[in-house]
């Protein structure tokens, strides 16, 4: 064990699958935060260790929140990257760790080290990270994942973006390829939300990293709340897209390129509204602007 961790607790463990989400990357439509929240609210979980935030966290980036009443001091809560853990429930059931909080600022090198030893310690079988990002799909089409894994068996299970592309990465991405040297099966699943709904909440996302999470790692997770809102977002969205035939015109587009798996290049949107007008239209609709 590196001096990164402080260790709270040492729970006995069911085949752990290891599932990630951190803040601070890309989280179009607040997807993977909402579904770490849902999954955390699912589980009982136990604190196992927490990791020096002096060493990984830039507190002039990220600042300690400060609770003052009536001019008194009552709470200061530091940011904090915790790793916690739900024991196995029921025949046949496996045990939950969950990573979260900000993605470190710096020691990136021996805080995936240290959490992949962490891991190995506790028996891990499989890392699973959570992500979103903004794609030209359509929000009228079920959520489509991507993945990215250090096994491309794995990866075929959800699809992939069919590309070979070079891209800055988060922690995740880096503990994905840590997991993966360590002989751990790993996987990112990433949901593609609609690039114009992507700055808004958008549960239909979360949902469905949550239930592909329950089929590939064996978890049982209850997403009926999240598709209850995702419904409710899509019928938001509908109306204001329905007042608008360029909007209108701009989502047929995005759903024939969806149903043939074929993107659309910047050509063939022609003179229709980009998807930072329609998401910025969006934004003011919802807040009651329009």
């Amino acid at each position: 064990m590196g001096d990164l961790a402080v260790l709270h607790s040492w729970p006995l463990l069911d085949r752990p699958v290891l599932v990630c989400g951190m803040e601070g990357w890309i989280d179009a439509g607040q997807a993977a935060s909402t579904a770490m929240s849902a999954l955390r609210d699912s589980l009982t979980l136990r604190t196992v260790a927490t990791f020096d935030g002096d060493e990984l966290i830039d507190h002039r980036a990220r600042r300690p929140v400060l609770r003052i009443d009536n001019g008194t001091h009552q709470e200061l809560r530091w940011p904090e990257i915790r790793l916690e853990a739900a024991t196995a429930t029921g025949d046949g059931a496996r045990s939950v760790l969950v990573l979260s909080g900000p993605e470190p600022d710096m020691r990136w090198h021996r805080f995936s080290a240290e959490v992949v030893s962490l891991a190995s310690r506790l028996g891990v079988e499989m890392f699973v990270g959570l992500g979103a990002f903004p794609a030209p799909v359509p929000h009228t089409r079920p959520v489509r994942l991507a993945a990215t894994s250090t096994d491309a068996d794995l990866a075929a299970q959800v699809g992939t973006m069919p590309a070979a592309i070079e891209v800055p990465s988060g922690m995740q991405g880096v503990l994905e390829h840590a997991f993966g040297r360590a002989g751990v099966p790993a996987i990112g699943l990433w949901a593609r939300v609609p690039h114009y709904a992507s700055a808004l909440p958008y549960p239909a996302g979360s949902a469905a990293l949550l239930e592909r999470l329950g089929t590939l790692a064996g978890v049982e997770i209850d997403t009926a709340a999240l598709r209850a809102a995702a419904a409710a977002t899509s019928r938001q969205i509908d109306q204001l897209i329905s007042v608008s035939e360029e909007h209108l015109a701009l989502v047929r587009q995005l759903e024939a390129s969806h149903d043939e798996e074929e993107g659309l290049t910047a050509t063939q949107f022609g003179d229709l509204p980009s998807g930072d007008e329609i998401a910025a239209e969006l934004e003011r609709f919802l807040r009651g602007e329009r």
